[in-house]
């Protein structure tokens, strides 16, 4: 018997699935964010700890000016780096002096004759005596991080010092850490879903565990939900365990009343038909005729009801092979006298979740009415068909052919009528294939007609498949 597939556990409906994309998602944005708030302050950090390497250098001048004669442009010696010598080293400085309506410069000889801008061009402002800082577009076009700071000295004497550096520096620093960074967030993300993947399994164990016990209620392997579950799953247990109970209590309360009744109508009916059976008048004869058919309903509703009740509290499994086997081999000898082949084939390891003797009336009635129509041969054939998901039922097909004159599909909807003949010349009651029709949909399954391949009547019944059941213990 082939076994229904598993669906996959983080299928898109999936409860797994959505607790899964829900914190993969959460975890997304918040590390995205805690990622853009840590480079952010970062950056800050960097360019704060460079620009006051900047303005080291910057009040380095700036006492240099301070000390100067007037209108004197120093050249400040004392910065002791060599970058600023060095030709467009990416290290300048730039002393402006504003004096009379004339503005002086002197620069460091990195800058080569080149001019630094000024930030406050820039719209950078800051408060007297106070530094500017910020970036611009340096002589050869590169972005320098500037610090600019005005020394006013009275009798119309102004100096603008500004000292610059190419960013790239700070760009490489930045750059590395927002890749360690990403890195380990990637890390700490791949690290935390883990974690989510494993938490949501082991949170939805139980959920599992309900639905595999709820298949094994249905199959007829247990009659309750039992075993220990969290807290949050317990009210549904009850309540699953309550539904269960309820449900075989209604169906024992109309089973007891549909036996009441029949019961209650034999007696009268019996009366009926010993009265009209000791007269042989029209209306004596019509009586015998209407109470016979009474009876026959009576008995009818009260075998359905019996199967009803059986179908609904279902708790056993038997072996398909050997019941179809058997009854084939049984019609093979009823009919012997028309010299019939009946060939079955069977899938392996076929088990019918449902009586045993639901199964040989449903079987036999078929093959029965095949052999009666057949002219010499009938095939049977059991197959297993396969469940979309874990939640589907499984079942099998009971597949009958004969190569007889076959029936109209246009007289194939008579046939499940209960006590409709389609010929009279055949013996029968007329209530076989109805008792066929009704019992497969008791089971959950169906019954259909078709042309057979070997050119008779092919009739199909599909009913719910379980698995073996346990091989029992020894004593």
């Amino acid at each position: 018997m082939n076994p229904a597939p598993r669906p996959a556990e983080y299928s898109p409906g999936s409860l797994a699935f959505r607790l899964f994309l829900s914190a993969m998602a959460i975890t997304l944005v918040v590390l995205v964010a805690v990622g853009l708030v840590l480079s952010s302050l970062y950056r800050n950090a960097a360019e704060r700890a460079f620009d006051r390497r900047l303005d080291v250098y910057l009040k380095t001048i700036v006492a240099e000016v301070a000390n100067a004669a007037d209108e004197a442009l120093p050249d400040p010696v004392a910065l002791g780096d060599p970058l600023f010598a060095f030709p467009n080293s990416g290290w300048y400085w730039q002393i402006s002096l504003v004096s009379k309506g004339e503005t002086r410069r002197r620069t460091s000889r990195s800058l080569v004759g080149s001019v630094l801008p000024a930030l406050v061009e820039q719209g950078i402002t800051a408060r007297p005596g106070l530094m500017r800082q910020g970036y611009a577009r340096g002589p050869h076009g590169e972005t320098l991080r500037m610090v600019e700071r005005e020394v006013d000295l009275g009798a119309n004497e102004r100096y603008v010092v500004c000292v610059a550096a190419v960013a790239s520096e700070l760009e490489e620093e930045i750059a590395a850490f927002n890749l360690a960074l990403a890195g380990t967030l990637v890390v700490l993300a791949a690290a935390f879903l883990l974690v989510v993947l494993v938490q949501v399994r082991f949170g939805l164990k139980p959920l599992s565990r309900i639905s595999q016990v709820l298949a094994d209620v249905r199959s007829g392997k247990a009659d309750r939900l039992e075993g220990s579950y969290p807290d949050e799953i317990v009210p549904l247990v009850k309540e699953v365990n309550a539904l269960v109970d309820a449900n075989k209590e209604i169906v024992e309360r109309a089973r007891t009343h549909v036996g009441n009744l029949a019961h209650a109508l034999k007696t009268p009916l019996s009366v009926l038909m010993n009265e009209a059976g000791t007269r042989d008048d029209p209306l004596a004869v019509k009586v015998r005729d209407q109470a016979g058919v009474m009876r026959d309903q009576v008995a009818h509703h009260l075998e359905r009801a019996r199967m009803a009740a059986r179908v609904s509290v279902v708790a056993s499994v038997c072996e398909v092979t050997p019941i179809v086997t058997s009854l084939a081999r049984t019609m093979e000898k009823i009919h012997r006298g028309k010299d019939l082949a009946i060939d079955v084939r069977i899938a392996d390891d076929v088990h019918f979740r449902g009586e045993e003797q639901d199964l040989e009336e449903m079987v036999g009635n078929l093959v029965d009415n095949a052999c009666k129509w057949a002219s010499s041969r009938v095939e049977v054939e059991v197959c297993v068909g396969r469940a979309r998901s874990l939640g589907d039922r499984v079942f099998f097909h009971i597949i009958i052919d004969d190569d007889g004159p076959g029936l109209d599909p246009a007289r194939r909807v008579d046939v499940g009528r209960r006590g409709r003949r389609l010929d009279e010349s055949k013996p029968g009651s007329g209530l076989g294939l109805s008792i066929v029709h009704e019992l497969a949909l008791l089971y959950g399954g169906r019954f259909e007609l078709s042309s057979a391949p070997i050119g008779g009547l092919r009739t199909e019944i599909v009913l719910p498949a379980a698995a073996a059941p346990p091989p029992a213990s020894a004593p």
